[in-house]
């Protein structure tokens, strides 16, 4: 089974530009429906940011995700053992995985090389600055593109939920057109 695996974010709590998926309402649309909520100034943010951890399975086309609110070693652990919890011991694993410095084992911490030797578990690494190889990156912007652009969360919960609605929503409807129009645009590169 070979995995994809990336992290997305920072998911701040602000404004993102961009077109909606909602019908515009108000004057020159249905007469019944509210135009859509202004985005508001974004001087002060509290509560932090959040990070997706996610992972397309290539073999059954399927995304799997996890929202935390920091991007450190433990988090991308805890991801792993989730990951390898969706298949048998037996099964080897490989993850396809970019450079960044929780991922890699160093001198000074072996956590990762040692977890994934012992659960066989196998990590590919992209070259450096070619991280556009991992096969994920074009589902991020299509999730950018289908649950960010033109919104203004309020809270994270609110954004997680939106994040975790079009995930389910993703993996029932992998031969979406327009979600397969925005996949090939992002693999173009």
């Amino acid at each position: 089974m070979v995995f994809c695996m990336d992290e997305f974010g920072p998911l701040n709590l602000m404004p993102h530009p961009g077109r909606q998926w909602a019908e515009r309402g108000g004057k020159h649309k249905d007469p019944d429906s509210e135009p859509r909520r202004r985005r508001r100034a974004t001087y002060n943010r509290y509560g932090g940011v959040r990070h997706l951890s996610a992972a397309l399975d290539l073999a059954k086309d399927k995304l799997y995700g996890h929202i935390k609110p920091v991007k450190k070693r433990t988090q991308f652990l805890e991801f792993f053992r989730y990951l390898r919890s969706l298949y048998p011991p037996q099964t080897r694993i490989a993850i396809v995985c970019d450079n960044f410095s929780p991922h890699l084992t160093t001198q000074r911490c072996q956590r990762v090389g040692t977890w994934a030797a012992a659960h066989n578990v196998e990590i590919a690494y992209t070259p450096t600055n070619s991280s556009w190889l991992n096969r994920i990156e074009s589902q991020f912007t299509a999730l950018r593109c289908f649950t960010l652009d033109g919104t203004d969360h309020a809270t994270h919960k609110e954004q997680g939920s939106m994040i975790r609605r079009y995930i389910i929503w993703r993996n029932l409807h992998t031969d979406d057109q327009r979600l397969q129009a925005v996949v090939d645009r992002a693999n173009v590169a």
